[in-house]
């Protein structure tokens, strides 16, 4: 099948077998291995990227499925030389290890700070929240990292939200 879409802000038109992830996808045919292959059963995160703004993993979803969407990769959140500011925080709080789990960790807390609403450890459900260090870690629950930078992640995670709008 062919397929259209745009990855990180490029139009891309490509071939796909229709039970290819949109992982596989990525990596394998366009070259963008910035999203690592952690478990390919959606259970660790390394593969979260951005489709149409929220996060999801791409080892879950189908390449044929994301038809037209806006994919966004860890590759396509820096500005030309200029980091993102959660890159930017990452290396400043020292938030990776190996750094394996790194892309995905940084898709998905870009991703999180758009999400609006309660989650699971907040006390009104009634109102949208402040992203305290309990928030932040709740909402980032789905992204496992091996070395345990979690307190750094946080703390990378945490120090940009007071300049994010959300």
């Amino acid at each position: 099948m062919n397929i259209t879409l745009q990855v990180n802000g490029v139009p891309r038109a490509v071939d796909v077998d229709p039970r290819m992830s949109l992982l596989d996808l990525l990596r394998e045919r366009l070259g963008l291995i910035g999203a690592k292959k952690g478990c390919d059963h959606g259970q660790c995160g390394a593969c979260t990227v951005l489709i149409d703004g929220r996060r999801a993993n791409a080892c879950l979803a189908l390449a044929v499925a994301v038809e037209g969407s806006e994919i966004t990769t860890v590759e396509g959140l820096a500005h030309g030389d200029e980091l993102h500011p959660l890159q930017a925080a990452f290396i400043e709080h020292d938030a990776f290890q190996c750094g394996y789990c790194t892309p995905g960790q940084l898709c998905s807390a870009t991703g999180m700070l758009g999400e609006p609403g309660p989650s699971a450890v907040t006390d009104d459900v009634l109102v949208d929240p402040d992203l305290t260090p309990a928030e932040i870690r709740e909402r980032m629950s789905g992204n496992l990292c091996r070395c345990g930078a979690y307190v750094n992640i946080v703390s990378a995670i945490s120090s940009t939200v007071t300049g994010a709008a959300r």
